[in-house]
């Protein structure tokens, strides 16, 4: 029997990697999405205009200038220019899986999920389009259960790269083939989230997700900045140590540059990535005065 151990995110690859090493019964292929289905838009994403127009927001973030994006460019996407522009990549791995579902009947799927809206809706895109498959694809879903820290203390993951290798193979006692009920109503799950086409999507616990506005945030970033010139990045900082689940800086960043240019914040410096610029409230400082006050650090 073969295997193949899905996650979502780079930042799950290593550990997962590591406890795989542990246990040959765990041995398998590791494959990994790229795409965090959390933000952005998702309408008709099963098209090929849905995966355009998501390349196209991932290109709009990754924007080293304002305004971001042009009626051109919309009509005639550039190539990706970061790391998290693999986004329409994922449909290729998602293509090569199936074939290799197809050709091996002994092969089977466990999909690794943490408490978190990445997690959760990356499992929806997928179930969503497995039900061919039933019977060999698993969910392994890290609901708030409890796992051991370094320090042999007990803590409540939300994300799979802050457990411990030698902890997931206590967890994989947990992988269970996804029900035929499942793979309906979760799939039904996938297309009402398409069809609202939330700019983002929060997990409320278990696996409820809640779409919200994409300006959802940006009462919060503004409330961050002052009267003086802030590091983009501390302020991002600052908004993300609020949440119980933590949004991509990269979002956040974009959505300082979108306050920037709707003339709700100023900034100094390349609006670039969140490290090289800063933001304060308008109107508050005079040019001389921000010449004169010392940058945070």
């Amino acid at each position: 029997m073969g295997l193949v151990h899905i996650v979502f995110g780079q930042s799950s690859v290593p550990v997962l990697n590591e406890a795989v090493a542990m246990d040959e019964k765990m041995s398998g292929e590791l494959l990994c999405f790229e795409d965090d289905l959390s933000v952005g838009p998702l309408f008709i994403l099963d098209t090929k205009e849905g995966r355009a127009g998501r390349k196209q927001f991932w290109m709009q973030l990754a924007g080293v200038a304002l305004p971001a994006i042009t009626a051109a460019e919309t009509e005639t996407p550039a190539a990706p220019v970061t790391p998290a522009d693999e986004a329409p990549e994922d449909a290729d791995r998602f293509q090569a899986l199936k074939a290799q579902l197809k050709e091996n009947p002994d092969l089977e799927v466990w999909i690794w999920a943490g408490q978190n809206a990445r997690d959760v809706c990356g499992y929806y895109w997928l179930v969503s389009q497995l039900y061919d498959f039933a019977g060999r694809i698993h969910i392994i879903y890290l609901n708030n259960l409890p796992f051991l820290n370094e320090k042999g203390a007990v803590f409540y993951p939300t994300h799979l790269h802050q457990i411990l290798p030698k902890e997931f193979l206590k967890a994989k006692k947990l992988a269970r083939a996804i029900s035929l009920a499942e793979y309906e109503l979760d799939g039904d799950e996938w297309h009402r989230l398409m069809n609202e086409n939330a700019g983002i999507r929060l997990l409320e616990g278990g696996k409820k997700i809640k779409g919200e506005p994409t300006l959802f945030y940006d009462k919060e970033l503004l409330a961050q900045s002052g009267k003086e010139f802030v590091k983009a990045w501390r302020v991002v900082q600052q908004v993300t140590g609020k949440l119980k689940y933590p949004v991509m800086d990269q979002f956040l960043g974009w959505r300082l540059k979108e306050l920037i240019r709707e003339g709700k914040l100023e900034s100094k410096g390349e609006l670039k990535t969140i490290r090289d610029f800063e933001v304060k409230l308008p109107g508050e400082n005079t040019p001389a005065e921000n010449t004169e006050n010392p940058h945070t650090v």
